[in-house]
């Protein structure tokens, strides 16, 4: 790996630092482009604007609530009283290693929008619960979203600036109605022996199993709690350091996939740490028709393999559908939205 001069952090993750991305933009672009072309994670510091305390607030706000508060913007697989079958929340699945329970929401679309199939999941109108004074839910979690969603398009235009192509290269893809899903996300503690599949060979217990993840780009914030651990290229498991007040940023499949693999999506797990552990992901993800087909690069430089145009909606859609990795959308309908509906303002 390339010495950057940028602070290194354990296990050997570069340091991406925002408020440095105009005074020293060509280091932070080149460290970004080396995180990814390595580890396949990152820090981010100081990102403008973002509450921490609040959104732990957040957390603890919504999931000290009782079930029958959760219920009420709980998914129709498991409330069928309730419409929603993309957004809001879904509780613990018992028997499955993954123990978690989460509330995700996204931006909304206009209603009637002619570009939306009425059964596309990623633009479901989130629903929200009802709130009793003691923090603004909605207004702070949306607010977030927004601050999130501009530090992610900064990093990507450092990205292209550390891989030589124009800044706004993959901005078009989250210009308009990003399927981007804003979660926040508690892991309560194993009740009893946890099932089998939970615990790894040296005895340990896992809450979340070992996988890539889909999206494009995932901000994390993951407070102060450690248990985090990502796959290293030589087959090692090794823990991503605590670093409150950071984000841990890493890339999916949909980005790792456009790049032909240069920028890797690493694998990663989450260790039980015998208490209760929160989180608040921000999977950041194109718009239904963004184009993510191969050889992206071709594409941004006009040299190369030939680019093939590919929509990301009806690709990870077919990937969730066949692949079945995460229980919570194991759940989802068999429906998926009609291709004659979504051909509107494909991107080029």
């Amino acid at each position: 790996m390339k010495k950057l001069p940028v602070e290194m952090t354990s296990p050997n993750l570069p340091v991406v630092d925002l408020s440095r991305a105009y005074t020293d933009r060509d280091t932070m672009a080149k460290c970004v482009v080396a995180g990814l072309e390595n580890e396949g994670f990152l820090f981010i510091d100081n990102v403008p604007d973002l509450d921490y305390d609040g959104l732990f607030k957040a957390c603890k706000w919504f999931f000290d609530k009782p079930m029958e508060f959760k219920r009420t913007v709980m998914r129709n697989f498991w409330n069928p009283e309730n419409k929603n079958v993309y957004r809001g929340y879904f509780p613990v699945n018992e028997g499955e290693p993954s123990r978690k329970e989460g509330f995700e929401f996204a931006r909304d679309v206009p209603e009637n929008d002619p570009e939306v199939a009425a059964n596309n999941w990623f633009y479901e109108k989130s629903p929200w619960p009802e709130e009793d004074g003691t923090f603004p839910f909605k207004q702070f979690l949306q607010e977030s979203y927004e601050i999130l969603h501009k530090a992610a398009l900064e990093i990507l235009r450092l990205t292209a600036l550390g891989l030589g192509i124009a800044e706004d290269s993959f901005e078009s893809m989250f210009a308009d109605k990003p399927c981007t899903t804003f979660r926040i996300m508690h892991y309560p503690p194993w009740a009893g022996e946890p099932p089998a599949s939970a615990r790894l060979e040296d005895g340990r217990v896992i809450i979340t199993p070992e996988h890539t993840d889909t999206n494009f780009l995932t901000l994390l914030t993951r407070f102060h709690y450690g248990g985090l651990e990502l796959q290293t290229a030589d087959g090692q498991w090794v823990e991503v350091d605590p670093r409150p007040g950071s984000l841990v940023m890493n890339i999916g499949d949909t980005f790792s996939r456009m790049m032909g693999g240069r920028l890797k999506a690493t694998k990663h797990r989450v260790l039980s740490i015998g208490e209760d552990r929160y989180a608040v992901p921000f999977f950041f993800t194109p718009r239904y028709n963004g184009d993510i087909g191969i050889n992206f690069m071709s594409k941004a430089t006009g040299q190369g393999p030939e680019h093939k145009t590919e929509r990301y909606g009806p690709w990870v859609l077919d990937v969730i559908k066949n692949e079945k990795k995460y229980f919570e959308y194991r759940v989802l309908p068999d429906i998926e939205p009609r291709d004659d509906e979504n051909k509107t303002n494909t991107e080029s």
